[in-house]
């Protein structure tokens, strides 16, 4: 077995996983009605406040205000109730997910992209501004890894380095957490992977 370095030990430390069940997940078949490496600095103080936010903030939404159609189906992450929304292109499918959002609003980016590659099992290389911070941090995860911040799957967008992933750190979920990226539950990534096509449209407000 080989040796871990001082920085890998360091990353596994701020990564490490716990063991949670995916909560608040919803989802409707009416059609009508709702970064990279994500270890960072918790902002809210109280996480029973946050999550007491974070559900009554946690409603259906209507396609129609955010999108003019669901051509290739549509993603909405909305950062204040920190979830995400999914229609499929017929509206058949309607999916709604807690996310985690980064965690200030310097690292946030909102408007429209769009799914531009759908990557199994994706290798993880902090950007040049997280090395900065962090430079402890290892130059790269390999896809796989248990301690690999995207997860088992990942959703790139058309902006250089944002991503909907999933995450082993489960604590993340409905929380301001990430660098940039959008985090869901393993469970809710791989649903949602398979809804996605490359072409879906993606906006986050």
């Amino acid at each position: 077995m080989s040796r871990r370095s001082p920085s890998r030990r360091a990353f596994l430390a701020g990564s490490a996983a716990v063991l949670a069940s995916p909560a608040l997940g919803q989802t409707s078949n009416s059609g009508l009605y709702a970064s990279p490496f994500e270890n960072s600095t918790e902002v809210e103080r109280d996480p029973n406040e946050v999550v007491r936010h974070n559900i009554s903030s946690f409603r259906s939404l209507d396609w129609r205000p955010y999108f003019s159609n669901t051509r290739n189906g549509a993603i909405l992450v909305d950062i204040d109730s920190r979830a995400l929304h999914y229609w499929s292109e017929d509206q058949s499918v309607y999916k709604l997910y807690p996310s985690s959002v980064p965690v200030s609003e310097e690292l946030t980016r909102r408007g429209r992209t769009s799914v531009v590659q759908k990557v199994v099992k994706p290798t993880w290389r902090p950007t040049p501004a997280m090395q900065k911070r962090n430079p402890e941090w290892p130059a790269v995860v390999e896809g796989g890894a248990p301690d690999n911040p995207l997860g088992p799957l990942a959703l790139y967008l058309g902006w250089t380095y944002y991503r909907i992933h999933g995450t082993h750190d489960t604590r993340k979920i409905g929380r301001r957490s990430s660098n940039g990226c959008i985090g869901l539950y393993n469970e809710h990534i791989t649903e949602l992977f398979d809804l996605t096509n490359v072409g879906t449209q993606v906006l986050l407000i």
